[in-house]
């Protein structure tokens, strides 16, 4: 019986690697109902192929491992990862920008959920390689049911250059480009980040393209959910020290934020409850408390 199992075990991981290899990435979910099996089996699973070294174990899912550091995802299977986490962090940036500025969007899955939220910015003019960002904008500028264009689209820039799986523009065309335009923020999303190497890619075009997106902003802000940490691709292109803010979210681990805010002046966690809550909360109750104390009767005499 037992000699079944393991061998039934064994087909099941085959069948998961080969999934996660062919999609770029799956999510825990999607194969508990491909395989018929618990979520705690597919979590052993998935705990087995990490330690075999064949995949690496992201919140809620699972990518492959090959040459890690220089294996890049497609777009689908990045889009997938940490949805929630991208739009808090995706909401907290946009308050970032400031209407009527030059802002520089790069490729990425979470720089896609911002351009949605940047929509509401009034009078951007916005510099971008991602032909996803791109078409975000270019939709919100299309007449709608016989209505005008949504308020606040932004003029868009498209830069020129090779596609990646990420669906960048990347190469000497885009570098050009890029190297004649001056931005007063860049909305970057990163690969990798680490104390060590920086903000890093997979992808060495890439990775040179975003080193002429950070020489081209006064300000740098950063993009990336808390499973980017720790991650380094093949090639860095800015230290942390070249980063304004970092924004992520609120699936960080305290000691990482601490070690973060050493190297650079503004952290912003996204999702996070404000400091003062607990303050606010205490107060409210005094107040709620003095109200509902009456005043004794006034004696006669």
């Amino acid at each position: 019986m037992s000699e079944n199992q393991n061998l039934l075990a064994e087909q099941r991981r085959a069948l998961i690697l080969d999934e996660v290899r062919r999609r770029g990435g799956v999510r825990v979910n999607e194969l508990t109902r491909k395989l018929n099996v618990s979520d705690m089996t597919i979590r052993r699973d998935l705990d087995a192929l990490a330690r075999q070294g064949v995949i690496e174990k992201v919140h809620g899912g699972a990518v492959p491992v090959v040459e890690a550091s220089t294996h890049e995802p497609g777009f689908e299977a990045k889009s997938a990862l940490e949805l929630s986490a991208k739009e808090d962090i995706a909401r907290a940036a946009a308050a970032l920008a400031v209407p009527g500025s030059a802002i520089a969007l790069s490729g990425g899955t979470t720089t896609f959920a911002l351009a949605r939220h940047l929509l509401d910015v009034p009078d951007l003019t916005v510099v971008t390689n991602s032909v996803r960002v791109a078409d975000v904008f270019h939709d919100a500028q299309r007449p709608a049911g016989g209505r005008g264009a949504r308020p606040g689209a932004a003029t868009v820039v498209l830069t020129g250059g090779v596609r990646t799986p990420s669906d960048s523009l990347v190469g000497p065309v885009a570098d050009r480009a890029i190297d004649s335009l001056h931005f007063d923020v860049l909305f970057l999303g990163v690969h990798g980040i680490s104390a060590e190497a920086g903000l890093s890619t997979p992808n060495l075009a890439e990775a040179e393209t975003n080193r002429r997106f950070v020489r081209a902003a006064r300000r740098i802000v950063v993009v990336a959910d808390h499973t980017k940490w720790g991650t380094v691709g093949l090639s860095s292109f800015a230290a942390l020290e070249e980063v304004d803010t970092l924004v992520t979210d609120a699936g960080l681990a305290p000691e990482l934020r601490a070690e973060i805010e050493e190297h650079l002046p503004g952290l912003l966690v996204a999702g996070d409850a404000p400091a003062e809550t607990a303050e606010t909360a205490e107060t409210a109750e005094t107040a709620e408390t003095a109200e509902t104390v009456e005043a004794p009767p006034a004696t006669e005499g």
